[in-house]
């Protein structure tokens, strides 16, 4: 039987309506698809294994050329380093030195300096690598680490520091997922009433996710993605690709519903109600796929945008994590129509059943808040306003760098030599600053004589030259590596110290080091950061001016979207920098503002667009813009109250990391999330757009004339 005409009005199917067609009438050969993609992805990445590779360089910043000046003129001393720290009585010493010979022996060992003690019980040994801490495999370090810990016993107790010995013991990513999957099946259940129905964008997420990391493990053999990317594309996929299938899903049920409550005598009495559901489908995808599309393309922008910044790992990040967010958008508008086909007969009984027990119109609750927030429009927004500048006042302050030894657990090697190393030679030996000095020999001693008499300067040792007109000077600080401290000692050496010294002996002094390379990262993304949110908010702004054919919308959704993004910095700002709720205190991760900014600015776009598609369907139906807002909260707010509360349970479940870096991603994306669907979406959002009233709809004549016509939405 043919479908009925009076529910839904008969229009050309777009490509959209053609491709949600296709892969309903095809569902077994669209799933097939699916699972040869993900079965061929995952088979082909566990044969070849990954490849991941670090890369932090920053060509021309002071930190690299030190490291580039050491790798052309003394190749021995630009490999990264290992500390072998030792605690006992002075009797264990022999035991310490057999331990370091057959240390020296093991693969990708260059050197092995003598025991330096401190007059106390702890003392320690360098190890020179023979290349970065990224480039030596892991298994060939954990030998290392094994060798030099069989001598413990006996009063001897040995722990190993340095970069490379944090990347062999990272742990393993824990429960997080899981957690995160199992919240979000239960919010599911709840609001779909169905196990079967709730499964859906679960499904979704697990193909979109599995499929994206099995083709970045084999991108990692052609191109540089950081070995910390999969944890991230796990954390975006899981809550984008629930929230996408969310989205186009629950419109396909308001399209069920509607038939439903419509009275067509046609649907009522059809045994067969194939049709009716192949075209809840094709509406469904004609129209909030369209939504879901819009997202996707937003997020992945902000993104790409991230590889204009040029910072090295940050890019091949920022590349996988988009791929993530496109496959993601493909599954959830070609996978989803066929899983419709496949389980829609038993998904309609059940909302035939919700539809016959529900006695008032969907979302009269949601009517009921807008008509609130109408008559308190100016209260609404001016005090969410406030509150959430108070909460992004923080990250004013916010202080950017790189996790360290002192951040691990305590329980791991690397957190228990970077202690027995404080408690023995000072808090700034753990991040010794590197003066790489081109010049003569009298050059090296200047510098060394000038920082020792440097604020901020606990010791210096050396010069020790390198070969090759190169000589070093360690500094250390009397300051943690994270301290504020710190970075003042790195810019008083840089602005203040050594550039009389250079004029005076024409020599280049160079500081280098960990702690040196964190800071120009740091400044780096700081000085770049205008252009990359310009560059994004720009092109959001001019993609929403052209769907929505308005020149105020498009300022309004940059400025909530901004508001959301800082606030969450704020708060990660408060706990991470600040030790708020018991988290230790340090710096935030370089690369997380610009990463949460990226996600967020296009998660929250999604949400934007999906109530304001709402809106200006009623908007162009009535020509009443209270109307337009009381509808379009009506119709969504069910909804994406969902989704958020779903992508806050995922990401929140991060927390839950032993990963600082990734605690830092789910704490900032989940109370971004929390903040856009509570404060922007409920309060802020219709009250700004009370007051604008039509005016918000409003597009200069000269520009309507210039944009093209896109529509998101189709009746």
């Amino acid at each position: 039987m043919a479908v009925s005409t009076s529910s839904r009005a008969v229009t050309a199917p777009s490509r959209f309506a053609r491709l949600a067609g296709w892969s309903y009438r095809r569902r077994w050969w669209a799933l097939a698809l699916w699972v040869l993609v993900l079965a061929g992805v995952t088979a082909g990445s566990q044969a070849l294994g990954s490849d991941y590779h670090n890369d932090f360089s920053l060509p021309g910043t002071q930190s690299q050329r030190a490291v580039d000046t050491l790798r052309e003129r003394a190749p021995v001393r630009a490999g990264d380093t290992i500390q072998v720290v030792v605690q006992g009585a002075p009797q264990a010493r022999e035991r310490v030195e057999v331990m370091l010979d057959r240390v020296r022996a093991l693969p990708h060992v260059a050197d092995v300096g003598s025991l330096n003690e401190g007059g106390g019980t702890i003392g320690y040994a360098t190890v020179t690598l023979d290349g970065l801490a990224q480039d030596v495999p892991a298994d060939d370090v954990r030998r290392i680490i094994d060798t030099a810990r069989a001598a413990e016993g006996d009063g001897l107790r040995v722990e190993l520091g340095g970069d490379a010995i944090r990347g062999a013991e990272e742990a393993e990513g824990g429960a997080a997922e899981g957690i995160g999957l199992l919240a979000a099946l239960v919010i599911l259940v709840l609001l779909f009433g169905s196990l079967l129905a709730a499964s859906l964008p679960i499904v979704i997420a697990v193909f979109a996710v599995g499929s994206s990391i099995g083709l970045v493990v084999l991108a990692s053999h052609v191109a540089t993605i950081a070995d910390f990317t999969p944890p991230l594309m796990i954390l975006v996929g899981l809550g984008v690709g629930i929230d996408y299938a969310l989205l186009v899903f629950s419109r396909y049920r308001s399209e069920l519903v509607r038939d439903l409550l419509a009275g067509d005598p046609s649907y009522a009495e059809n045994v067969n109600r194939g049709p009716f559901l192949a075209a809840a489908a094709r509406t469904a995808l004609d129209t909030a796929g369209r939504t879901v599309f819009f997202a996707g393309c937003t997020v992945i922008i902000a993104l790409l945008g991230l590889v204009a910044l040029g910072l090295g790992s940050l890019r091949g990040v920022a590349v996988a994590v988009a791929v993530t967010v496109l496959v993601t958008m493909v599954a959830s508008l070609t996978l989803l129509p066929a899983l419709l086909a496949i389980a829609g007969g038993r998904i309609e009984k059940g909302v035939r059943k919700r539809a016959a027990k529900r006695s008032h119109r969907e979302g009269e609750r949601w009517r009921r808040w807008a008509t609130g927030v109408r008559r308190r429009k100016w209260a609404a927004a001016s005090l969410s306003l406030v509150a959430l500048l108070a909460v992004a006042a923080p990250a004013l302050g916010m202080r950017l760098g790189f996790a360290d030894a002192g951040n691990d657990a305590p329980s791991t090697t690397s957190r228990q030599a970077y202690d027995l190393l404080a408690e023995g030679f000072g808090p700034g030996f753990n991040g010794p600053l590197v003066l790489v000095v081109e010049g003569s020999e009298e050059a090296a001693a200047a510098a060394a004589a000038a920082s020792r008499t440097t604020a901020g300067v606990a010791d210096t040792v050396g010069p020790l030259p390198a070969g090759g007109g190169v000589a070093t000077v360690l500094v250390f600080p009397a300051s943690k590596p994270q301290d504020a401290r710190t970075h003042d000692l790195v810019v008083r050496l840089r602005d203040d110290v050594l550039p009389p010294l250079a004029r005076q002996t024409g020599a280049t002094f160079l500081v280098g080091g960990s702690v040196a390379a964190a800071e120009d990262f740091a400044d780096a993304i700081a000085g770049r950061l205008p252009l990359f949110l310009a560059v994004v908010v720009g092109l959001s702004a001019l993609l929403l001016m052209v769907v929505f054919r308005s020149l105020l919308i498009p300022v309004k959704a940059a400025v909530l979207n901004l508001l959301s993004v800082g606030a969450s910095m704020g708060v990660i700002t408060l706990v991470f920098q600040h030790g708020l709720l018991g988290a230790q205190p340090g710096p935030i991760e370089a690369f997380v503002p610009v990463m949460i900014f990226a996600i967020v600015f296009g998660l929250s776009m999604d949400y934007e667009v999906f109530l304001l598609s709402r809106m200006h369907e009623e908007w162009e139906r009535s020509r009443d813009a209270g109307a337009a807002v009381r509808e379009g909260l009506a119709t969504t707010g069910r909804v994406v109250t969902a989704a958020a509360a779903i992508m806050v349970v995922v990401f929140g479940a991060f927390l839950l990391s032993p990963d600082r870096m990734l605690q830092q991603f789910g704490l900032g994306l989940a109370v971004a999330i929390l903040l856009d669907a509570v404060v922007i979406r409920c309060l802020l959002l219709p009250a700004v757009m009370y007051l604008l009233g039509a005016r918000a709809w409003w597009l200069p004549g000269p520009v309507a004339r210039r944009l093209p016509t896109v529509a998101l939405e189709r009746p």
